[in-house]
């Protein structure tokens, strides 16, 4: 069977590699010149830097991506498990490692902050009742087909869901069980992992602190870059063919089937497409006939980010692989957020991968990808929001360091919402696609098929189950299913 796949981002790359291996003949179609669309890297007179997401978790499902093709994970792609998954920061001088080990982390916030132990417990206890009754169900299924919810797993979920905060804020169940201010926003800060406000997404995404502290967070061997690089090759191998700069124009269309892809003049015919491409862009761009599924295209988009990348001219031996510095009042960070503008006080994530992989910098330097979350683009005046909030966070970052920060800077770039959409094609920028700030957001996300368009699939961030690079995988993985179900019947 002949497939073609638009855009090889992670999600892409995961569906050409598991496609391919089981015979079919698969071409992806990339309009940038290199795979991997925000999970790429690039280097800076001398230093290294991930350019997208930073943060590894949940390895298990790069494992079974290469045991479905039939390899070895461990011969083509290696990672070391973090000892502490992130450095914490506040303003009155508060500083607290969140250890992987649940009972270390648990142990660390007593100390530091003077919490029982048994608080720490109690929230990833309920986060691994969440994951447990709902997370490999929901995310690892279609949600958009009724043998879903036929299963008797499912049924039984669904008679748990009084239990599982669907109707509470993260904000509220943080605070009924963490109690603590300071951990509170330390939990509640699992929300911006798919670009959410805490103190609106539901309850149920508590389940995100399970994946850190029982499954782990991790660091690939080679960078975050590494995994786009491993999947890439597997495709490779696998038989999988590569067109880059080559931007797919059309979907096209016949008899209410996909047949085909036009790239450039050229029409070229397929017996099946899958979309890696932002759902909207596909329905936008390469489907204008096609009727639009209007309610999914009109939800809330998901922030993005303001992306700092700083070679620095020393090391900070008190930070770590992983930083976040809070901000000072959370609750009005996020407001913010939701109303398109950006706080004087932005909360700032450094990620240091030479802290890692000291290749990565010049010796005793470091590569700082200084994050904050802003708005997805409305026509917000960029170069000024970007211009002013760069001396906040340095005025920040300085402030809790005790040094000053911009002497430092040996060399900078940025990446802001409006050049996130025109390399990634993501909508407006928005890191996720949409928000997960309404208690059906996760229902409300577009099937990882077309109801109108036989043989037409969607992967990636902006389809079920959601954005990251462990959802990502997941969406290739229920393509692969889909299809075969498809196929049999």
């Amino acid at each position: 069977m002949r497939i073609g796949v638009i855009g090889a981002g992670i999600a892409g790359l995961a569906t050409a590699a598991r496609l391919a291996s089981l015979g079919h003949e698969v071409s992806v179609y990339e309009a940038n010149s290199y795979p991997g669309g925000k999970l790429s890297a690039f280097w800076l007179e001398g230093y290294r830097f991930d350019a997208g997401p930073s943060l590894f978790t949940m390895p298990q499902y790069v494992d079974d991506l290469f045991r479905a093709a039939g390899e070895d994970p461990h011969v083509h792609f290696r990672y070391n498990r973090l000892d502490v998954v992130c450095h914490y920061f506040w303003e009155d001088g508060t500083r607290l490692h969140a250890h992987s080990d649940k009972e270390a982390f648990a142990a660390e916030v007593e100390q530091q902050l003077g919490v029982p132990a048994e608080r720490v417990g109690a929230v990833l206890a309920d986060s691994a009742h969440k994951y447990g009754v709902t997370g490999r169900i929901f995310l690892e299924k279609s949600l958009h087909k009724w043998s879903t919810w036929a299963d008797a797993k499912v049924l039984k979920a669904m008679l748990q869901i009084p239990g599982l905060d669907l109707f509470t804020s993260m904000n509220r169940v943080n605070e009924r069980l963490a109690k603590h201010p300071k951990l509170v926003q330390l939990f509640n800060r699992f929300a911006t992992y798919n670009g959410s406000n805490p103190y609106k997404a539901p309850g149920l995404l508590n389940i995100i602190p399970h994946f850190e502290h029982e499954q782990g967070a991790y660091y690939p061997i080679g960078g975050m870059h590494a995994i786009t690089e491993a999947v890439y090759e597997l495709a490779l191998r696998k038989g999988a063919a590569f067109h880059f700069g080559a931007p797919v124009r059309e979907i096209l269309v016949e008899n209410g089937r996909a047949a085909g892809l036009r790239v450039g003049e050229e029409e070229l015919p397929f017996d099946r497409v899958v979309s890696n491409m932002d759902v909207f862009f596909t329905y936008k761009k390469l489907l204008p006939n096609a009727r639009q599924p209007k309610r999914i295209l009109r939800q809330q988009k998901s922030t993005s980010a303001l992306i700092f990348y700083w070679g620095i001219k020393r090391s900070f031996p008190e930070l770590g692989l992983h930083n976040i510095l809070f901000s000072e009042d959370y609750e009005k960070e996020f407001a913010l957020l939701e109303a398109g503008a950006v706080s004087d006080d932005p909360t700032v994530y450094i990620n240091i991968s030479s802290k890692a992989d000291p290749a990565d910098a010049p010796a005793g330097h470091e590569n700082w990808f200084t994050m904050i979350n802003v708005p997805y683009n409305s026509g917000q005046d960029w170069d000024a929001l970007i211009s002013r909030c760069r001396a906040q966070v340095l005025a920040k970052v300085s402030r809790m360091l005790g040094t000053d920060v911009e002497p430092l800077i040996a060399c900078e770039d940025v990446l802001e919402p409006r050049t996130i959409e025109s390399r990634t094609q993501s909508h407006l920028g928005a890191l996720y696609g949409t928000s997960s700030n309404n208690r059906m957001a996760a229902f409300m996300r577009h099937p990882n098929f077309s109801s109108r368009i036989r043989g037409l699939y969607f992967c990636g961030g902006s389809a079920h189950p959601g954005g990251g690079i462990p959802l990502c995988l997941l969406s290739a993985k229920i393509v692969e299913e889909l299809m075969a179900e498809e196929m049999a019947s």
